[in-house]
């Protein structure tokens, strides 16, 4: 996994709060980036949480994160959190994430999402507006090789 692999990346500054005392960033901000990375996906994309994802009726939840340790990240540092749709299911959809200082692979891991009746917590298809704009937004990157894999 390379940062190629990713065409849509935030950057960010490692704040000094974001590190543990041995001077590297505490494993469980690597999750807070990752949350960021998909926030601003979307919002490139066109979406926005909560509006393009909530009703009464329909919620987002997650229910899977992993993160994956491959170097350490420091104050200061800028980072890249790369992003991509890897599955869009008819009720869920799984992003790829990676971050990256420069070219070095820091972190990687996956987050999957599952569109519910927040009242009953069952499993609801995605709003066709949200498939429709992930659709189009992966699509829009130039290497079919970077394209979401749409579930059959």
């Amino acid at each position: 996994m390379s940062r190629s692999d990713f065409p849509f990346a935030h950057s960010l500054r490692v704040r000094w709060a974001e590190t543990d005392a041995q001077g590297i960033v505490f494993n469980g901000h690597y999750l807070t980036y990752f949350d960021v990375g998909v926030t601003e996906y979307w919002r490139a994309a066109g979406l926005r949480y909560p509006a393009s994802f909530t009703t009464a009726e329909t919620d987002l939840f997650l229910v899977k994160a992993t993160v994956e340790y491959h170097a350490p990240a420091y104050f200061d540092d800028w980072l890249d959190i790369g992003v991509r749709c890897a599955r869009l299911g008819r009720s869920s959809m799984s992003y790829a994430l990676a971050i990256f200082r420069q070219e070095t692979r820091l972190a990687s891991g996956e987050l999957i999402y599952v569109n519910a009746n927040p009242r009953a917590r069952t499993a609801q298809a995605l709003p066709e507006a949200v498939r429709a704009r992930l659709t189009e937004f992966e699509s829009s990157f130039a290497s079919p090789a970077k394209a979401m894999m749409p579930k059959p």
